[in-house]
């Protein structure tokens, strides 16, 4: 408990129950303010650093790539068009991207069991962007943890007021910066082109969308912080159930440095490794002790693998004392083992990936679905056949017009068009179109008959389909 505490990343006095309540709140429910002080410079930070660059540089400049005409990437939920490595998708492909979801989740169940929160630390947007870009930011405006705490507690003078508002407005530059990006990715670079230089009265909808993302990410970042890590984000709480004590965790080795305390000179009682200097304490983002154990708030970061290091290094002692490790490593002195669970979820996730792999290259360009018109029964034609009434809805998922002709197979019949001879469909559009299709009545032997149905662009097939003519009960020669 922190209780006696004002502020989080001070020092823990013995008998305090840190697991009664999440770090960031006291007994009173109150949220309490997390000063981080600037992370340590070291190896594991200056990797991190290096990556965020590459994950901006991709966030903000992915939707400005197009392959063969389309976005690389598209999340048009208004239009339910999705576009991903430039190849689209429809509501009729939206098994897909279920067994996508699937394989997603199988992915996280395994690499979470062997790898712990690795993915927060290193890859996640609220973590990239809170520490490595909103962090940074607040350090070069504020100064670090005891010069922001001063700043708290300052009476509101002139430099106050301008260092506070420098920066909430640079949070807010950034988030709208956010907002927009975010927004291309759903309604494509060219859209959003149009929110900015056109009228606004032209696109107040728009426009709307982007305050409110640009209030959301401020809010989040500004004020919400640690807490989308620690009570919205349902990751950190799965630990519990996808870890066990073979997982890669950061993890204290309290066999080396307990019991803790200050070197003094001339104590012949032998202590551990750890002089409780609090340092992996300060440099936390989410305010915890990594000394008590794994817990709930933390994201992997490793800002205190990199805090103690450097301790490490100025009292002589080797590196290591909280280190990527798991239980049975710290306990027993185990390498890390690939558990029966993670092998089990590979066979899974592996025999997912192979189908989903195997749908999206027999995935069709052009989908079309044939469909009896609702209401109609079959129709004599002469005194030797009978119809029936057909329409076809046909989705393009390709960058160009397509005419398609449709035949019968088989040869015991033919297809008459209402209106042209042909279905015309747009590009990433969709078309339709009505037909009849009219056997003779020798080639029905029962109530419904199956046909098949092909599709042609020119002379080259492109899509077939299977369906059912309806003729009458008995037909009798």
């Amino acid at each position: 408990m922190f209780s006696h505490h004002e502020h989080l990343n001070e020092p823990i006095t013995e008998g305090e129950s840190y697991r009664d309540r999440i770090n960031t709140v006291d007994e009173n429910g109150k949220r309490k303010w997390v000063f981080a002080y600037k992370p340590p410079k070291g190896k594991f930070y200056n990797i991190r650093t290096w990556l965020s660059i590459i994950y901006f540089v991709l966030f903000f400049g992915m939707p400005f790539v197009y392959v063969n005409g389309r976005p690389f990437f598209l999340l048009n939920i208004p239009q339910a068009k999705f576009i991903f490595f430039g190849k689209v998708f429809w509501p009729q492909d939206f098994f897909i991207l279920g067994l996508t979801m699937v394989t997603f989740v199988l992915f996280i169940v395994l690499f979470t069991a062997a790898f712990g929160r690795l993915f927060c630390g290193w890859a996640c947007p609220q973590t990239n962007f809170m520490e490595m870009m909103f962090r940074k930011v607040e350090f070069l405006i504020l100064g670090d943890a005891p010069a922001q705490r001063q700043l708290k507690d300052a009476p509101w003078t002139g430099k106050k007021i301008f260092k506070v508002g420098l920066k909430q407005l640079t949070f807010y530059l950034l988030s709208f910066l956010i907002a927009n990006t975010f927004l291309a990715y759903i309604i494509g670079v060219y859209e959003l082109e149009k929110i900015i230089t056109e009228p606004v009265t032209a696109h107040i909808a728009g426009l709307t969308a982007i305050m409110i993302f640009s209030a959301v990410f401020f809010a989040v970042y500004s004020f919400f912080r640690e807490q989308a890590c620690i009570v919205v984000c349902p990751y950190g709480r799965l630990q519990s159930v996808l870890l066990d004590k073979n997982s890669m965790i950061v993890a204290y080795d309290y066999k080396r440095g307990e019991p803790r305390g200050p070197i003094k000179k001339g104590e012949d009682q032998p202590k551990g490794d750890c002089i409780d200097c609090h340092a992996c304490v300060k440099v936390c983002p989410t305010g915890i002790d990594i000394r008590n154990g794994l817990q709930m708030e933390c994201v992997g970061c490793t800002a205190c693998i990199d805090a103690c290091n450097n301790i490490m290094d100025h009292i002589n002692k080797p590196k290591g004392l909280i280190r990527y490790a798991s239980e049975n490593s710290i306990a027993n002195g185990e390498p890390l083992h690939f558990t029966t669970r993670m092998k089990l979820y590979t066979v899974l996730l592996g025999v997912v990936l192979i189908v989903l792999s195997i749908l999206l290259m027999t995935r069709k360009d052009v989908d079309p679905t044939v469909m009896r018109t609702p209401g109609q029964l079959f129709q004599e034609v002469g005194t030797d056949s009978i119809s029936n009434l057909y329409n076809v809805k046909v989705v393009n998922k390709t960058m160009k017009m397509i005419p398609l002709t449709i035949k019968l197979e088989g040869g015991n019949g033919r297809i008459e068009n209402i209106g042209k001879d042909y279905v015309e469909v747009e590009q990433e559009g969709q078309g339709s179109g009505t037909f009849f299709v009219v056997l003779p009545k020798s080639a029905l032997h029962q109530r419904k008959t199956s046909i098949t149905l092909s599709f042609w662009q020119g002379s080259t097939k492109i899509s077939e389909s299977k369906t059912n003519f309806l003729g009458p009960i008995v037909i009798k020669e």
